[in-house]
């Protein structure tokens, strides 16, 4: 028997829903997810059917950020690969394309955040143009607690939605919001009961998928110009600096701990 999806696909009157679906994780993200979401992107991105795209997870949650329980096989370093570092920048930020096509696809995007987004999560969510949230979702950067510097276009996406202020708050402070304090924050653009999240974004979403397409691509487009600079240029580094940060973190760990065993 095969296993099941980790990405489920959903289309409905020119919307398409894409669904993280690790519902057993909180939908975090590992290499089984991340490759086929970034696939489902950016077939979305191309297909002329698909007028708006939502995104959502599976079960009582978003996104809860990377799944940093999850193993993986050492990377054995290569003169063409390079090391763990450059193969883990490499690997990350193919997986990072996620949140720039959300970002930059010529279609209106949406986040409906029908529970916890952490992490990795927040960035996906900071990507898309609108974010939806039920009354139970909560919102949380997590990124200071595993001692990561931010992926996902995390730290290019909030500082812009927000102001720099409130994003190295939301980044430094590590504070975890309910779905009406991040409403309040602007974090969320709209807070729904639960029961009718879905039913209210795909209200919106198929509003949108039945306007004027074109009118939409290049509204985004203006919208994206005004703000973007060099997009991807950032990405390459945010994923350098999250593989390098996390690393440091797990050295420094580790070296504390054998000191301490040593006691």
């Amino acid at each position: 028997m095969s296993e099941e999806a980790t990405v489920l696909l959903e289309d409905t009157d020119g919307v398409r829903i894409i669904t993280l679906n690790r519902p057993d994780r909180l939908n975090a993200l590992n290499d089984s997810i991340m490759a086929p979401l970034a696939d489902a992107v950016a077939d979305a991105a191309r297909d002329a059917a698909i007028g708006c795209v939502v995104v959502t997870g599976a079960g009582r949650g978003f996104c809860s950020g990377g799944d940093i329980k999850g193993s993986r096989v050492p990377a054995e370093a290569t003169p063409e690969t390079g090391g763990p570092t450059e193969q883990g920048h490499l690997r990350l930020r193919a997986h990072m394309e996620t949140a720039r096509l959300l970002h930059e696809m010529g279609k209106p995007t949406i986040a409906m955040v029908n529970g916890p987004v952490a992490g990795a999560g927040i960035g996906i969510a900071g990507a898309c143009d609108l974010r939806f949230a039920g009354a139970s979702a909560t919102f949380l950067s997590a990124f200071d607690r595993i001692g990561g510097s931010g992926d996902f276009g995390s730290t290019w996406f909030w500082p812009k939605i927000l102001g720099s202020g409130k994003a190295r708050e939301l980044f430094f402070l590590g504070e975890k919001y309910d779905a009406r304090s991040a409403l309040d924050f602007g974090l969320y653009t709209r807070v729904f009961a639960d029961e009718v999240l879905r039913e209210e974004t795909l209200k919106v979403a198929r509003r949108l998928a039945a306007g004027p397409r074109m009118g939409w691509r290049y509204m985004k487009a203006n919208l994206n110009n005004a703000e973007d600079g060099v997009f991807e240029q950032h990405l390459d580094q945010e994923s350098l600096y999250m593989g390098l940060s996390t690393q440091a973190a797990g050295r420094i760990h580790a070296a504390l701990q054998k000191k301490n065993d040593g006691k």
